[in-house]
């Protein structure tokens, strides 16, 4: 006998189980470097990067079980450059970029094995901040742009939710401040209008899923590093602020490991850290694990297999 589904559930791509931080910048220098996160949330030392140099990136997952890092900056220079991640957690070389070069951006998944890049900003003798996205086809493939439909930010994140659909969230709007705003994203990857924001205006956050069908936004800054954190239900509601555990820091990155499960990692407190935190399948976030890797900020992360 077929099994029977109820009703109301989610049907989706299995979740994930594996993870990888990748690029940023290291005290000096940018890096292509990258740590593996294991099934149980354990992170590998440093792999030898591939790629172009860069921070102020973004990843997601895309094609069920495999991933992409994009865009950013290296000098001040913004790129549209791609390198796809294998299911094995492999970096490609550098794929030509589609669409607007820009950095400080954000990624999500969507429609069960699909990716979105969003919103950034990009110099032309001015600053120039925009709510544009591009889709990845479930082949690791992006699109040209699409035009924004929401605020332009910068320095916001992004998370899965609900099994197939996605969430922008918060973000840096300089000069006008920060904000708590956020943006639906369908099954399909169409971005709503502007929500009102629930918690802690921020930016320089990060955001992953957990739970199979929740996520999480956390940490960043208000004008001063900070661990708060707020959850996002199935139907993308997100939650009032949840007090902070962990070192506060900006500038870091997470994502889903262990199918039901998350970790944010690395940042800056002032200086730059490889510390981690673990998200349990209920949401929860516990104290600070010590740093594995090289200590960076601006770095993206996505999971995979």
């Amino acid at each position: 006998m077929f099994p029977i589904i109820p009703a109301d559930s989610v049907a989706g791509a299995e979740p994930n189980d594996e993870g990888i931080f990748g690029f940023g910048y290291a005290t000096g220098a940018h890096t292509t470097v990258t740590n593996l996160v294991s099934n149980a949330g354990v992170v590998s030392t440093d792999v030898a990067g591939v790629g172009s140099n860069r921070n102020s990136l973004a990843a997601c997952e895309y094609g069920g079980d495999k991933g992409i890092f994009g865009y950013g900056t290296y000098a001040g220079t913004a790129t549209a450059v791609t390198n796809l991640v294998s299911n094995a957690g492999v970096v490609s070389t550098d794929v030509a970029g589609v669409g607007t070069a820009r950095y400080a951006i954000t990624a999500c998944s969507y429609g069960d094995d699909k990716g979105i890049f969003g919103f950034g900003k990009f110099y032309d003798g001015s600053w120039n901040y925009v709510s544009t996205t591009n889709l990845v086809s479930n082949a690791g493939v992006v699109a040209t742009d699409t035009a924004g439909v929401a605020t332009a930010r910068q320095d916001l994140a992004a998370t899965q939710y609900g099994g197939d659909k996605g969430i922008f969230g918060y973000a840096d709007n300089y000069p006008h401040g920060y904000v708590s705003t956020t943006n639906l994203v369908s099954n399909a990857g169409v971005v709503s209008t502007d929500v009102a924001g629930v918690g802690t205006a921020r930016g320089y956050l990060g955001a992953c899923s957990y739970g199979d069908d929740k996520g999480i936004f956390g940490f960043g800054s208000t004008g001063s590093a900070t661990a708060v954190t707020n959850l996002v239900s199935n139907v993308g509601v997100v939650s009032t602020d949840a007090a902070g555990v962990g070192t506060a820091r900006m500038q870091l990155c997470a994502c889903e490991y262990g199918q039901d499960k998350g970790i944010f990692g690395f940042g800056n407190t002032g200086s730059y850290v490889s510390t981690t935190n673990l998200v349990s399948n209920a949401g929860v976030v516990a104290t600070d694990t010590a740093g594995v890797g090289t200590a960076r900020t601006e770095l993206a992360a996505c999971s995979f297999n």
